[in-house]
């Protein structure tokens, strides 16, 4: 069983005799390398402790580089799933993916080399392991696909790549994880990881971005333009990223986590296993977002899916901004930007005062102004309303505008109160409360967003029936009321 934690910063120790706290050293990298469809994905979430990237017999299911930080037997470390390396050059997507992939084993600390015991050694095998040898990096040679006697003769050609003894494992079936842990143990005793230079604190809680939207609307371009740096995978190719990538970044401070994710499609056109899954992954980030940037084509506005996505994060009360991208490709700007914000009011009622942001991820122009958008929405979505404001507002409301009369019986809202925020959840008090009209419980809701100052975000509205003194609710507890002493 692989010794596993949840990452935690541990607070450096104090040098004796000296006041100044010692230096932090950065967690170990660790790139899991390979040709595609040899297991990589699989290990990777063995030794994270949990299913985090696309597993598939499909091959070249991974694209970008995915990171995730962990522990292993006390050491930090950040594991790094790769691409699977291919023989391809100029600017095809297999290449790129290539190029991700060599980045990552430069920026290792120690390769996993992992190759498939069941198949043996192949040519592609040696050729990247001829360039894995020559970065000089630490090295681990794992078989995987061991379960069976079928892969003897392929871990035996392993010794031919020239990576020092191969480390048996069938990471299907979780076994020599035992093994792999203490290779990769001694292998950190002769790292130098050298003084942690990132200024991210990971104990802060993180600002999560889940930046959505159909396949090919400049997902990945923005982020790589929001963080300065070509880390994801980019191309003219609609649906290059599948799985959810996490990248974490620092913003004025404060923590931010971005979320790439699979463009998605209309339901009925996801038919194959892999793209099944990639929306799966989608929806997943989504769920655990905090904010969600619905990103748009400016040449392409407000598909009908586009308003399926919108729907859904209101569902799931996630915070909403509108990102429209390639907004340099746009003739008639003030045109295009008044006609995008009516169609929002428009098609998107249940969101009023949703921030709609038009910017070019390609050129960089106005990118600056979604963050700010973002922590905006951010700040309403967690927003907290006094209990006494509350029930003030709600007394104001009902004497301008009563609820209608059921069967000729009024039905009256008493009492209000927030229950809870992010997103802002409210529990209304009346009599009849079943009976009260979903159209007054809309009116209080917009009240609420107008009135509070909540715009964009999701706002939950619970009725329920006010305690009557009268209904035997003493009884139902097991009471009897005290009977009056008979006359003589």
């Amino acid at each position: 069983m692989t010794d596993v934690e949840d990452f935690e910063e541990e607070a450096p120790e104090e040098p004796t005799g000296t006041s100044e706290a010692a230096p932090e050293m950065r967690p170990a990298k660790i790139a899991i390398v390979g040709r595609p469809n040899v297991g990589k994905s699989t290990i990777f979430n063995r030794l994270a402790g949990k299913k985090l990237a696309i597993v598939n017999d499909t091959p070249g299911v991974t694209r970008d580089v995915r990171e995730t930080r962990s522990k292993l037997r006390g050491h930090d470390m950040v594991l790094m799933d790769t691409a699977g390396f291919e023989n391809a050059k100029g600017e095809k997507l297999e290449a790129r993916m290539r190029a991700q992939t060599e980045a990552a084993v430069l920026d290792a600390d120690i390769c996993l080399f992992v190759y498939d015991a069941r198949e043996g050694v192949t040519t592609l095998d040696r050729t990247f392991a001829q360039f894995v040898r020559r970065t000089g990096k630490p090295m681990i040679l794992v078989a995987n696909k061991c379960e069976s006697s079928a892969s003897d003769t392929g871990v035996t050609e392993g010794y031919s790549l020239g990576m020092g003894d191969p480390v048996e494992v069938a990471a299907e079936h979780n076994i020599g994880f035992v093994d792999l842990d203490d290779a990769v143990e001694l292998a950190l005793r002769d790292v130098d990881l050298g003084v942690r230079e990132d200024n991210i604190d990971f104990e802060e809680a993180p600002v999560r971005i889940a930046i959505v939207g159909r396949p090919n609307a400049g997902k990945s371009t923005l982020i790589n333009t929001l963080i300065g740096e070509d880390r994801l995978l980019v191309g003219p190719e609609a649906g290059v990223t599948r799985d959810s990538i996490t990248i974490d970044f620092m913003w004025q401070g404060r923590r931010v986590q971005f979320h790439d994710t699979a463009g998605l499609r209309k339901k009925a056109k996801v038919q194959e296993t892999l793209e099944v899954l990639s929306a799966q992954d989608t929806l997943r980030a989504i769920k655990f977002a905090q904010v969600v940037v619905l990103l748009m084509d400016a040449t392409s506005p407000y598909d009908k899916q586009d308003l399926q996505i919108a729907a859904l994060c209101e569902r799931e009360g996630r915070a909403l901004v509108v990102g429209v991208s390639k907004w340099d490709l746009v003739q008639n700007k003030s045109e295009a930007s008044k006609f995008l914000r009516d169609e929002t009011a428009r098609l998107l009622p249940q969101l009023r005062g949703l921030e709609v942001v038009m910017f070019s991820g390609l050129t960089g122009k106005s990118v600056d102004r979604l963050l700010p958008a973002i922590e905006r929405v951010q700040i309403n979505w967690s927003a907290k309303v006094k209990t006494s404001e509350l029930n003030d507002w709600l007394r104001e409301k009902v004497q301008r505008h009563p609820p209608p009369a059921v069967n000729g019986r009024r039905i009256k809202p008493k009492y209000i109160s927030q229950t809870k925020t992010r997103p802002p959840t409210f529990v209304l008090k009346c009599s009849r409360a079943n009976k009260l009209p979903e159209s007054y419980r809309r009116y209080l809701i917009n009240g609420l967003r107008e009135d509070f100052d909540l715009p964009a975000v999701p706002i939950r509205m619970f009725v329920k029936a006010d305690e009557n003194p009268y209904d035997n609710t003493v009884r139902k507890q097991g009471f009897e009321p005290l009977k009056q002493k008979e006359r003589p």
